[in-house]
């Protein structure tokens, strides 16, 4: 058994020293750009399941280096936001003390492991120095009238007591303390990001380096539809009622109007509904329900009549209006048109309330009887019928035709809605950016200027949030009353602060250039890294971060600070590391593992090793004890073969062995696994790979007393275990004779010749039937495989008495021979 300790710590040093992992930009060298999402620091420290991404990167990244690319694979900190001032006020101390621990904490955890980091480029959303860019984009947007006020109601969380976005809900509730939310109207900053909406899902095409299900996902998010605002008279008023419909074809069959009970229609005309009480009471209990209860296919459709009628364009049919949760004020207009013959919740809720119902549309059965079962709703296909001059049109095309009858007779406009909701940016917390507004009584609103920036934000004693809607700023007078940058007089800065997404939106840019202090990143710097080649995080990102980043770097795309439109090449999602109980590691069920422990016990390389052998990148798979136990029985293996052990002097690696071609060949096709795999993200298998080629080299090692392979060869065997286990790789490699690092020696090429088997396994089949398997040369004949079939018993007993059809033969594979 190898003494990991020291030759851990040795390397570390070693490498510190040597500045081996500092990034400069090379001309005339290929540049490579690896990355992880920016961490939280806002827990006591990382648990073992933290590290998997990161430790794909750290082998990405040397595979890189040893290929011959000019690396760049930095680490920062995301620590502003309510994660970390929710764990300041848990824990009661000020969030930046907290924030300071935490990140040393991480990167003392992170350096134990062994990581191909930059550290000059070290990033903290927290640093004035870093935010002074965050909040000139805020500035830029604002100039662009991409940010705006507003008083709407948005998500409150009462216990959070802040503002929130619909991406920072989880099933209706806060997805930082798990709190139902409720709709507050509230003044907050909000920033314009459906007006890149149509950019951000047609660019996704350009993506061929995403998953499709990240892809899928953001797709879904957006919520891109293609529809007509319809406007409906309401019968003794003055004015209209607009509803977003994607099926206008069916407005013949319209028989009633749902609004939403948070809906401005609501909010607004609430003094005209005859029985206004009942309908006040109703928006209350809705305000108690989560999304997901109130759109729940199961449950039961509730609501109050509001006393008026919309009519019909079409035919004047009057059309009662209620008012009902199942419909969201976040879609649409949040009004919505119900056509209960073609809509099954429409159906479910005209059953409820006795309404009519009108069948539009007959589908391929035929069927043109009343509607009155579920299963009789005809939503996705079909034909029109008692719909005046849309009837015998496809429902598709009487869409399209409905929908320019409408706008031709000025009773709608063609339209695109979108699920994806303005960005709700402000937070009524302390632990954030400060918003670089200020609010003045003559000149309104007005930015601070930009050399003044960064706004910082002031030291406070309490920081707890007030609940009133105002941040815990407002109550420093000293720090918000200012005088107006335009006129002089007296002003107040805005006391609202960023959400913790904002610093992390363009973070990666930050890395390229981290010092300058005259622009957000140099475009000489930007040109040469971005864009990013490969990003790897969590899959819960996808709709959060990922569509916040690409909103943000497009805009800086638009103004001309970078120089490409979409931020990250590649993406790949890493899948987490439960507990040894099958559950997600946490404090509350007491079954977090702390990577502390593991690298003093088994050392950093084999947990890297065995974070990577566990199972499949992408997928979620619990923590082994014993699985952590094998891969450094493995690496005691590899110690054990170069004679790195407890009180060894040097590797022991002889310079002329009898060459064995079966061995040989298996080094080289474990070259070309194992940079596929590495390439890929098959982690798991390229080690199974270097085990396997370990217990050979073993096997044969302890038979015959000797090693099947020369020194350069046995060299080649370290520099693919490398990425996975730096520090004992770097220390054989020495031992090995050889003066710099690994990582500056060129990763091995494989000879074609020697990965091709000269032994195969012939499938021989009949009729397509597994009937044997038999040893031939890999050149083998398909006379000579046709020979080999017949001498084979089983075969022969399914050819006996037959007639043999034709012969399929798959040189080096497969013969399957057709009978009859």
């Amino acid at each position: 058994m190898y003494n990991h300790q020291t030759i851990e710590k040795k390397w570390q040093a070693k490498w510190s020293a040597d500045n081996l992992y500092r990034t400069r930009e090379e001309k005339g060298r290929p540049k490579y750009y690896v990355l992880d999402m920016l961490p939280y620091t806002s827990g006591s420290g990382l648990h073992v399941g933290h590290p998997k991404g990161y430790i794909a990167t750290d082998a990405l990244a040397r595979l890189r280096m040893m290929q011959g690319y000019n690396v760049l694979h930095p680490m920062g900190w995301d620590a502003f936001g309510l994660p970390a001032e929710n764990y300041a006020l848990e824990n009661k101390v000020h969030p930046r003390l907290a924030t300071e621990k935490n990140v040393a904490t991480f990167k003392r955890q992170l350096e134990l492991i062994g990581f191909t980091y930059d550290w000059e480029r070290e990033v903290n959303t927290t640093d004035p120095d870093y935010y002074k860019w965050t909040q000139w984009t805020f500035l830029q947007m604002w100039k662009k009238g991409l940010a705006y006020e507003s008083n709407e109601p948005i998500n409150w969380c009462p216990s959070c007591q802040t503002g929130l976005a619909n991406e920072d809900l989880e099933d209706g509730r806060c997805e930082r303390c798990g709190s139902e939310v409720i709709q507050k109207p509230i003044r907050q900053w909000v920033l314009r990001i459906t007006d890149y909406a149509d950019r951000l899902v047609a660019d996704l095409g350009k993506l061929d380096g995403w998953e499709d299900s990240i892809k899928d996902m953001q797709r879904h998010w957006i919520g891109r539809k293609e529809g007509i605002n319809i406007d409906y008279a309401v019968r003794g008023k003055d004015y209209k009622l607009t509803v977003f419909s994607t099926r206008p074809d069916t407005n013949f069959g319209a028989t009633f109007i749902v609004a939403a009970p948070d809906s401005e229609f609501v909010s607004k005309r609430i003094a005209d509904f005859s029985n206004q009480a009942a309908v006040a009471e109703y928006v209350e209990a809705a305000k108690r329900k989560t999304e997901l209860e109130r759109i729940s296919e199961a449950r039961k459709k509730t609501g109050v009549f509001t006393g008026l009628h919309a009519l019909n364009n079409l035919n004047g049919r009057p059309m009662p209006i209620y008012v009902s949760d199942f419909v969201l004020a976040s879609v649409g207009s949040g009004v919505v048109v119900g056509v209960p013959g073609h809509d099954l919740r429409d159906f479910e809720f005209a059953s409820s309330f006795d309404l009519e119902i009108i069948r539009v549309v007959v589908g391929s059965d035929g069927d043109t009887t009343p509607i009155t079962r579920p299963e009789q709703v005809q939503e996705n296909e079909g034909v029109m019928i008692n719909s005046g001059f849309l009837n015998g049109l496809d429902i598709h095309e009487a869409t399209e035709k409905i929908k320019d009858y409408l706008e031709d007779k000025g009773w709608g406009k063609k339209t695109v809605s979108y699920k994806l909701k303005n960005w709700v940016f402000s937070r009524q917390r302390y632990w954030g950016e400060p918003i670089p507004l200020i609010h003045c009584e003559k000149c309104g609103v007005v930015a601070v200027p930009e050399e003044d920036l960064p706004v910082p934000l002031p030291e406070v004693k309490s920081y707890e949030p007030t609940g009133t809607g105002e941040s815990p700023l407002a109550a420093i007078s000293d720090w918000v009353n200012v005088k107006c940058p335009k006129c002089g007089g007296p002003a107040k800065r805005e006391t609202n602060t960023m959400p913790q997404w904002a610093g992390s939106c363009w973070y990666y840019l930050r890395y390229i250039d981290p010092k300058n202090d005259e622009a957000i990143v140099d475009k000489k710097k930007e040109r040469y890294w971005s864009p990013v080649d490969f990003y790897v995080g969590g899959a819960e990102h996808a709709t959060r971060h990922l569509i916040y980043a690409r909103f943000w770097h497009k805009f800086l795309y638009d103004i001309g600070a970078v120089s490409y439109d979409e931020p990250f090449t590649k993406l790949k999602h890493v899948g987490l590391i439960m507990g040894e109980d099958g559950r997600k590691m946490s404090k509350r069920w007491g079954n977090v593992i702390n990577p502390d422990e593991v690298v003093a016990k088994q050392g950093a390389d084999a947990l890297r090793v065995y974070e990577m052998f566990m199972g499949p990148f992408d997928q979620a798979i619990a923590w082994s004890t014993n699985g952590l136990v094998g891969t450094r029985k493995f690496l005691d293996k590899v110690a054990a073969l170069f004679g790195v052990d407890e009180g060894a002097a040097s590797a022991s690696a002889s310079a002329n062995v009898p060459e064995n071609k079966k061995i040989l060949s298996l080094l080289h096709k474990t070259i070309k696994k194992v940079g596929e795999d590495i390439e890929s993200f098959h982690f798991n298998t390229a080690v199974s790979a270097l085990m396997i080629l370990v217990n050979a080299l073993t096997d044969h090692k302890n038979e015959f007393k000797v090693w099947p392979i020369n020194q350069a060869e046995q060299g080649i065997l370290i520099q693919l275990l490398a990425p996975f286990a730096p520090h004992l790789s770097e220390e054989i490699w020495s031992r090995l004779g050889n003066q710099e690092s690994i990582f500056k020696s060129a990763w091995p090429a494989y000879d074609k010749k020697l990965i091709k088997d000269e032994i195969i396994n012939l499938v021989i089949q009949v009729n397509g039937k597994l009937r044997a398997s038999r040893e031939a040369p890999a050149n083998v004949s398909e006379a000579d495989a046709f020979a080999l079939a017949q001498a084979d018993a089983n075969v022969g007993r399914w050819l006996a008495d037959k007639t043999i059809i034709k012969k399929i033969f798959i040189p080096g594979k497969l013969l399957n021979i057709v009978i009859k």
